[in-house]
């Protein structure tokens, strides 16, 4: 039988310890809450009190049951206070000195068969646990923020952490309504060891002024389904609090540069730019502490001016391939109102892609989001061929062809000769450089990338990829399509993977090196993803779906470009790919779908 908890102390009651005492006495449990100080103590009293009559306010919790929350907790300065609770959790900064203190007095203070957990999110259990006498006592218990809100908690056991303590702590994440991950003690455990390489890797893409705070996190939210982009995660966490994780997970795990804080972060914390708490940090504020982003002086002037500047007039539109990604651009610019010319390799192809956008906008007929005079209106726009020539008279062709630099070379070669002075040349590669696309021509001023996700006419996401040889009013150009598309463009450098690749595919890569390694399971890693951070999928899921080999041939790509060791794709990837383990389209990948 596991054991009853029936008192709980908390020790800091910053945002984090405040919401640890809320999701305690919302289970019943009574609560010791514990400041250093009188003034502390009533901030973390009114940190409590603020998120409960917000709770009530949002009919998530009865007034009645609020009362009763505030009966259950009892407040005292001092750690003497704690010398009867069942377990501690200690909730204060992350500075390895501070929480072995801390931990030596409650060993001193707290009966012997009290739990001493600790709240880390990146220092190792075992170093804190070794300031007690007891160690094997002594265990991570890693809410997430807000802990009242967020269902993940990561449980982290050391060498000698006990059994028993594992299960009660394990019982007890049960009895607070929470899903646990039992892990070992190791940097960053999984949810920060996966999010703060991503984390890091987006601030270095923005130092370098490869892409606009805007468009990176633009990107992450409309082209991966996350919640927030990363550089509003970093203000939101706190840039002081997420350069000590990296700085401890770079020190602790094995000196990975990818994990070594991007210079911009150390400046910013340096300079009291912390994100949302000081009011200032990748973002500007309405006042510290304030979740409302105000304009400053690198916000962007408005889409319609910036896009209009410069941008050439276009209403003719050439789509040049038969594949799924062809078919959804074509039906995208058809429903937008640009006359669109379809070039495939025979009519044959013709033939079915014509269908394919038949039966697409008749579902969208069906499904009420399209009237069947626009469907029709659409269709009528369309012409079909399977002649290159028939591009002689368009405004801007988009390729959509086989990821295959010598056959999109000599595409745009032959493009090169029959498009008309002027035209605007866009290639929806994922994967492939531009600029070597755009010098197959005498033109590779009017070469842009357009990378589309997939599917077209529902993602409303695109990249546009400017080379070094790309002119102002190409790019501008294609932001100001996009935007008649109804779509959001983000405008980047011609690097490989862009910026939702180039940030996603290192994140899976190192979830499947986390796994190899037997540190967890795919299903503790996926949990601790979509619980911890929100994640619409978790790693494995969308691996599945991506495929793997796609998955594989992206690493690569990028492995190849960067020369970072960190970004090497791990071989149990590429033992799968070889198995013929592709994820669901072979049915199995890192799971078995066969039965599903």
């Amino acid at each position: 039988m596991a054991r009853e908890f029936s008192t709980v102390g908390v020790v800091g009651l910053g945002t984090m310890g405040a919401g640890i005492v809320e999701v305690f006495a919302r289970n019943g449990i009574d609560v010791l809450a514990v400041e250093i100080s009188e003034p502390a103590l009533e901030r973390g009293r009114a940190t409590l009190t603020g998120s409960t009559d917000r709770a009530v306010a949002k009919g998530k919790l009865a007034a009645a049951d609020r009362d009763a929350l505030h009966e259950r907790v009892h407040f005292a300065v001092g750690l003497d206070a704690l010398h009867s609770v069942d377990l501690v959790i200690e909730a204060v900064p992350e500075h390895l000195d501070l929480k072995q203190r801390i931990f030596a007095e409650l060993d001193r203070v707290c009966r012997p068969e009290t739990i001493l957990a600790t709240n880390t999110s990146s220092l190792s259990v075992t170093e804190i646990s070794v300031a007690t006498t007891r160690p094997n006592q002594v265990i991570g218990i890693h809410f997430f923020n807000p802990a009242p809100v967020m269902k993940l908690v990561e449980v982290v056991r050391t060498v000698v952490t006990s059994p028993e303590v594992v299960a009660d702590v394990e019982a007890l994440c049960a009895r607070l309504g929470k899903v646990d991950v039992t892990i070992n003690d190791r940097a960053g455990f999984i949810a920060n060891a996966l999010l703060f390489g991503y984390l890091n890797h987006a601030v270095s893409m923005f130092e370098s002024h490869y892409a606009t705070r805007e468009d990176i996190d633009a990107a992450m939210k409309l082209g991966c389904g996350l919640p927030m982009g990363p550089l509003a995660l970093m203000d939101l966490i706190g840039l002081d609090t997420a350069y000590e994780i990296l700085d401890t997970m770079y020190r602790r795990g094995g000196r990975d540069r990818r994990h070594a804080p991007v210079p911009l972060l150390k400046q910013m914390v340096t300079a009291g730019l912390l994100g949302r708490k000081s009011g200032r940090g990748f973002y500007t504020y309405e006042r510290p502490g304030s979740p409302v982003v105000v304009p400053d002086e690198a916000t962007p002037v408005a889409t319609e001016a910036a896009v209009a500047d410069g941008a050439r007039a276009i209403t003719k539109v050439g789509v040049v391939g038969s594949g799924t990604m062809a078919t959804g651009i074509i039906e995208v610019f058809a429903k937008a109102g640009y006359e669109v010319v379809s070039v495939t390799r025979g009519m044959e192809k013709s033939a079915k892609v014509c269908e394919a956008v038949k039966t697409s906008l008749n579902k969208g007929v069906v499904r009420g989001k399209l009237a069947e005079a626009d469907r029709d209106a659409a269709l009528g726009r369309i012409s079909w061929s399977a002649a290159l020539d028939h591009l002689a008279d368009v405004d801007l062709v988009v390729e959509a062809v086989v990821e295959e630099l010598s056959v999109k070379k000599a595409l745009f070669a032959s493009l090169d000769e029959i498009c008309k002075p002027g035209v605007v040349l866009a290639t929806t590669t994922s994967s492939l450089p531009v600029i070597d696309v755009a010098m197959a021509t005498h033109r590779p001023a009017d070469v842009v990338g357009l990378h589309f996700f997939n599917p077209a006419p529902i993602m409303p996401l695109v990249e546009v990829v400017r080379t070094i040889r790309t002119s102002p009013e190409a790019t501008a150009t294609a932001r100001a399509v996009c935007a008649t598309l109804g779509k959001t463009g983000v405008v980047c450098g011609d690097r490989s993977g862009f910026i939702v690749n180039a940030l996603l595919f290192p994140y899976l890569n190192d979830a499947v090196k986390m796994l190899e390694a037997s540190y967890s399971t795919a299903d503790d890693i996926d949990h601790a993803m979509k619980l911890g951070c929100g994640y619409p999928m978790g790693p494995f899921e969308l691996l599945d779906v991506v495929g793997l080999d796609v998955s594989l041939a992206i690493q690569r790509e990028l492995y190849l470009e960067l020369r970072e060791p960190g970004f090497a794709p791990a071989p149990l990837l590429e033992h799968l790919v070889t198995a013929g383990y592709l994820g669901r389209k072979t049915r199995r990948g890192f799971r078995d779908h066969s039965h599903r």
